[in-house]
């Protein structure tokens, strides 16, 4: 539908919440307070050295189905302070291997086992580091092509990175579930007091992992960090200055989604809940879908972040699986980037 809400005649499930986690902070919080297992079969770890002159190396876990179908493989991009065992990774995981595709679970930049190997962190349009991992991959991973997608900053990582149209591998198709499209609007949200606990809990782990990558820490960046009183300062601070843009505003504006939206050209599964407590609604219902038939939007009212917990399982699960079902199957034979 134009304004990114369906119906069942979509084909798509309807979100409907699974007991007891009704309404949008439960939803949210639901990982926390009971963290799933979600178990997944024995990977392959593998390395990815970037090629900035920094002698950082991303660590991945890829797992491979039990039979080989030709279907894409799935590269799954962590959010915020995340890494590859996070609960919404593991899900989307496991339910892409049931469907017979390949996964691989990047931990980004500074993230989880990648943090002792790396001396710089990633941020929400740092896409350079996906095209350059991409491209590290052997032709038996992209052979069937791949599939690129992320949660919260992940998702708007991936966003980004599709709409940029620079693929050294056939991407196929995307997806991305609660990605903050708009980041200025998402930083001014995330500091009213209703998501005070959910801040001042995520910034202790942005501080805690920016300090944690590998030494030497240069004292400007130190002090940074440590002057930071909100996700904002950590912003404009830090990753605004490390990166090279001017601060907060300047790193927001060149890194959101929104802008890279109407470039996107394979087909991309756009999943947000309107209730999401620390993303506003307004560029989500804003936004001219109908613009660029290669997004498929689906909206929901309920949620949360990243949540999604409903009766059948994760509903962002399994509309991704309806989704990519789909997609035509790619020809080993084809030439690499097309």
């Amino acid at each position: 539908m134009p304004d990114g809400r369906h119906s069942p005649a979509d084909g798509f499930p309807e979100f409907r919440a699974r007991f007891p986690w009704h309404g949008p902070h439960l939803q949210t919080l639901r990982n926390f307070l009971r963290r799933p297992e979600h178990p997944l079969p024995l990977g392959e770890r593998r390395h990815f050295d970037m090629d900035d002159g920094t002698g950082d190396v991303l660590l991945g876990a890829l797992h491979r189905p039990e039979r080989a179908s030709g279907r894409p493989l799935a590269v799954l991009l962590h959010g915020l302070t995340g890494c590859e065992d996070a609960p919404y990774v593991r899900s989307t995981a496991a339910a892409l291997l049931a469907e017979g595709h390949p996964v691989l679970r990047l931990n980004l930049r500074g993230a989880g086992p990648s943090a002792p190997l790396c001396a710089e962190h990633y941020h929400a349009g740092r896409t350079g580091d996906i095209r350059r991992v991409l491209s590290l991959l052997g032709d038996a991973d992209t052979r069937d092509g791949v599939v690129l997608g992320g949660y919260s900053l992940g998702g708007n990582a991936a966003l980004k990175f599709l709409g940029e149209n620079d693929f050294p591998v056939p991407v196929l198709a995307g997806f991305s579930v609660s990605a903050p499209i708009d980041l200025s609007g998402c930083a001014q949200r995330f500091l009213r007091p209703a998501n005070r606990v959910y801040h001042d809990r995520m910034l202790r782990q942005m501080k805690a992992l920016a300090l944690a990558c590998r030494p030497p820490l240069d004292p400007r960046w130190r002090d940074a960090i440590l002057k930071s009183r909100t996700t904002w300062d950590f912003d404009h601070l830090l990753v605004g200055p490390r990166h090279g843009w001017s601060g907060a505003e300047e790193y927001y504006a060149v890194n959101s989604a929104l802008g890279f939206l109407p470039r996107i050209r394979v087909p991309t599964l756009v999943l947000h809940a309107l209730d999401d407590p620390w993303i506003p609604p307004d560029a989500y219902l804003s936004f001219d879908w109908a613009s660029n038939p290669h997004l498929t939007p689906l909206l929901s009212p309920g949620g949360g972040h990243v949540g999604f917990h409903g009766e059948g399982g994760v509903w962002s699960d399994r509309c991704l699986a309806v989704f990519l079902r789909r997609l035509p199957q790619r020809r080993s034979s084809e030439s690499a980037g097309t």
